[in-house]
């Protein structure tokens, strides 16, 4: 189990019944990054790869 597993375990049980749109998710990382400069890099790859999960992954 990777670290980061945790903290996506934690996310599931506590909020894992809420519904949220996509809009919400990108404010959220926007503040996220806003907050944390030093995680921009991988936020971005991480939206980069969830916008692209049903296209080409290729283009990356």
């Amino acid at each position: 189990m990777y670290f980061t597993d945790r903290g996506i375990e934690e996310l599931a049980d506590r909020r894992g019944e809420e519904e949220v749109t996509l809009d919400w998710l990108a404010e959220q990382l926007r503040t996220f990054v806003d907050l944390n400069p030093e995680f921009e890099t991988p936020i971005e790859r991480l939206a980069t790869w969830l916008a692209r999960l049903d296209g080409d992954l290729d283009d990356e």
